[in-house]
């Protein structure tokens, strides 16, 4: 049946955890694909104030998402922006710079275990996931340095990945993506993608991919990738000529920034897997009816995956599924949240604030 099985993997790898300003449950399934390309990352104890969540959806192997579950936030961590309370700037250095650290014999060898070694050496199910915990996530890596080998001069991955990250310090959110997965929050049960799926046809992305010497046809960039923005996939990024934020697809992610208030409900990452089965209001619309008798949110998520799944391979609900569900505690104290939380639902609410390549452009309420 080629990329798909003949009959789904079902099961599922879970977890939940909290601390005194949110709790998280997440999950993950194969479903009906051949092999699981999914990863994720989960650490509620960024530092002593923030929690830094994020999805990665693999296409071409594994390898990629698996290398971004492991490596970005450290990066994020270790960016001097960080440090200074910018979390915007630390998060897109750190997209960027996953590419960079992909390269060479140091890149091409973690890849290589992460891609094909990791599961024989270690015993562990297919479509393992990085969940680090407690202060793994604190560990300072080192700068990276170059090594010396066969694979010295390897460009980087053909293989990629998206990234959907979210950090939340005290009641500020920051919310960082490339590609088609999708971050949404619930505020007083409407949706708001908090996220842009980035598809080669959206104005923005076809002008900067025609501008770096690429083509898209049928809706995919050089008729094969169905995504203007991705970590890896470097037979894109070959234009020396251009700056990684320039290339035909680039790893540059959009920043949303929220202050978050006591409206604010939850939060969802999830890959392609849910959203091309559910839109953003029907999932929020399905969880909000499912906290009212269900306290576990590992469990929603679970269910998220049944309802999505086809019965049959083919078509929607056969993809990969991962989802992180992320429940704030309350209240939030600053009082400005509160008026900014009543504006109109037909204008994103003003604690809504949006860099990307098109400044116009902001979070917006779903329907």
């Amino acid at each position: 049946m080629g990329i798909y099985l003949s009959s789904p993997k079902t099961e599922k790898a879970s977890d939940d955890g909290e601390n005194d300003r949110l709790r998280y449950g997440l999950s993950s399934m194969q479903g009906w694909r051949a092999t699981m390309e999914d990863a994720h990352a989960a650490c509620l104890d960024l530092d002593t104030s923030t929690s830094f969540f994020g999805v990665y959806d693999g296409h071409g192997g594994k390898a990629v998402s698996k290398f971004c579950a492991k490596y970005l936030h450290r990066q994020v961590l270790k960016h001097e922006s960080y440090m200074a309370g910018d979390l915007g700037t630390s998060l897109q250095k750190a997209f960027l710079r996953m590419d960079e650290m992909m390269r060479g014999q140091r890149g091409w060898r973690e890849l290589a275990i992460l891609g094909d070694k990791m599961d024989k050496i270690s015993g562990m199910i297919e479509g393992f996931i990085w969940s680090p915990k407690g202060n793994e996530a604190n560990n300072q890596v080192d700068d990276w340095p170059p090594e010396e080998g066969p694979h010295s001069d390897f460009h980087g991955p053909n293989a990629g990945s998206t990234a959907c990250v979210a950090i939340i310090r005290n009641n500020q959110l920051v919310v960082a993506n490339a590609g088609d997965s999708r971050c949404v929050i619930s505020r007083k049960g409407q949706a708001y993608n908090l996220s842009k799926d980035h598809k080669p046809d959206l104005e923005v992305e076809k002008d900067r991919i025609l501008k770096a010497g690429g083509f898209i046809r049928v809706g995919r960039v050089n008729g094969s990738l169905n995504l203007a923005r991705a970590i890896g996939d470097m037979e894109f990024k070959q234009n020396k000529s251009m700056p990684a934020e320039k290339q035909i697809v680039t790893a540059n992610p959009d920043i949303t920034t929220v202050e978050l208030c006591e409206d604010d409900e939850f939060l969802v990452l999830a890959c392609d897997g849910i959203w091309d089965c559910m839109s953003s209001q029907q999932l929020v619309d399905y969880i909000g009816d499912q906290l009212k008798s269900e306290s576990r949110l590992s469990v929603i998520c679970e269910r998220v995956f049944d309802r999505c799944l086809a019965p049959t391979a083919g078509g929607e609900g056969c993809d990969n599924m991962t989802m992180i569900l992320v429940q704030f505690k309350k209240p939030f104290s600053n009082p400005e949240n509160l008026n900014a939380a009543s504006t109109s639902a037909e204008e994103p609410p003003s604690s809504f604030n949006q860099t990307t390549s098109d400044p116009s452009e902001s979070a917006s309420k779903t329907e």
